[in-house]
């Protein structure tokens, strides 16, 4: 016989006057009312439909209907048709949930290019609704520390004061030497660490919480002398690319940055996925899921600064498709899933200073007062 069950994730809230019931697993919408909330709190534990109808004050038919309604709006399971997504996800994420999954499953897969068309529009709208943030916060009238210049004349300061988001590219493409030193430097194993019952713990350039280090890298090579075209691993520890797909890059690039053609003729994109258990399985509380995005932007800076040392032409984007990469990758994005991208190529001649790509206009910089061997206010004597 059938049963049903209620789905695990299921997450209730009022909007626009309407009771929603939201699957996070499969991404599905209902509008519910007291019966839903009835049939789901009876539906707690798998149990026959005639367990209900025998019983309930309401028609059998009405019972029926209602319970075949919510299984197709995926609020309740049927025992004869299993969905992979809502078992992986329950057996991965178990205690992270309902707050990992649902806001997992609610950023996911964007429309950037409606977004794009539409920026100005609502930039316009949101502009007459209510006036932009102030961009500085500060504490008039209270006590202050005046600090001396900061040093921007080390090697160091120069490299953070050169970083960029850069949207046009030159030629030639990468070296294959600057590809190892980028990767080698951002995700490769520095060194292993023995926890004793723990285990081994990989140290890398970037930190990461209790060592779980749960980013791998995935990188796109386009144009890169020496190394064939196609989608690689790489592997941290033995510091090699592993093909997984060949040829293509550039058709790639462009599908798994949508709206963002320009970084497409850049010479490497690097996809940084996360593998989720490793850090569950230490730190069983959604706050870890943050943690590890916060990682990913670790790991993206480290790259990008690499990469300006180096004299190239870094960008970094969240703007992914989220899907469409995972089935490229083979991952189920549960267990792993995409989270963030970063990329280089060579600067284009002549520009110092990453121009727009639809400009050859560089724009204009100025250092903040506070760099040492900036122009400075003059100050009175007191």
């Amino acid at each position: 016989m059938i049963q049903y069950r209620r789905s695990p994730h299921i997450v209730a809230y009022w909007a626009n006057g309407r009771l929603l019931f939201h699957n996070y697993a499969r991404g599905s919408t209902h509008a519910g009312d007291a019966l839903t909330i009835g049939l789901l709190d009876f539906f707690a534990e798998w149990r026959e439909l005639g367990a209900l109808t025998g019983s309930s004050e309401f028609p059998p038919a009405r019972i029926r209907t209602a319970v075949r309604t919510l299984a197709k709006a995926g609020l309740l399971q049927r025992s004869d048709w299993p969905d992979p997504r809502e078992t992986a996800l329950e057996q991965a994420w178990t205690t992270w949930n309902p707050a990992v999954g649902f806001f997992h499953s609610q950023t996911r897969d964007c429309d950037f290019a409606a977004g794009e068309r539409r920026a100005t529009e609502v930039l316009r709208a949101r502009l007459e609704e209510r006036p932009q943030p102030a961009r500085l916060k500060s504490y008039s009238g209270h006590r202050t520390v005046t600090l001396p210049p900061m040093n921007s004349r080390g090697p160091l300061s120069r490299v953070l004061l050169a970083r960029r988001t850069w949207r046009r590219f030159g030629a030639p493409g990468v070296t294959r030497a600057q590809l190892a030193t980028l990767l080698g430097l951002t995700f490769g194993v520095q060194k292993w660490v023995d926890q004793q019952a723990m285990g081994r713990a990989m140290f890398r350039t970037s930190p990461s919480g209790g060592a779980r280090h749960p980013i791998e890298a995935y990188v796109v090579v386009r144009g890169t002398n020496g190394i064939p075209d196609g989608l690689y691993h790489y592997a941290p520890d033995d510091h090699r690319l592993e093909l997984l797909r060949s040829g293509r890059a550039e058709a790639r690039m462009r599908r798994y940055l949508p709206g963002q053609p320009f970084f497409a003729h850049a010479s490497i994109l690097v996809l940084m996925t996360a593998v989720f258990p490793r850090t569950e399985w230490q730190y069983p509380f959604p706050r870890a899921y943050r943690v590890v995005h916060l990682e990913a932007g670790h790991f993206g800076q480290t790259f990008c600064l690499t990469a300006t040392a180096l004299g190239l032409a870094p960008f970094c984007t969240a703007a992914l498709a989220d899907s469409l990469i995972e089935r490229d990758l083979a991952i189920d994005g549960i267990n792993e899933s995409v989270l963030y991208a970063c990329g280089v190529g060579s600067r284009p001649a002549g520009a110092e200073w990453a121009p727009f790509p639809d400009s050859d206009k560089v724009p204009r910089v100025s250092l903040p007062r506070y760099a040492s061997g900036a122009r400075t206010r003059r100050r009175r004597g007191r």
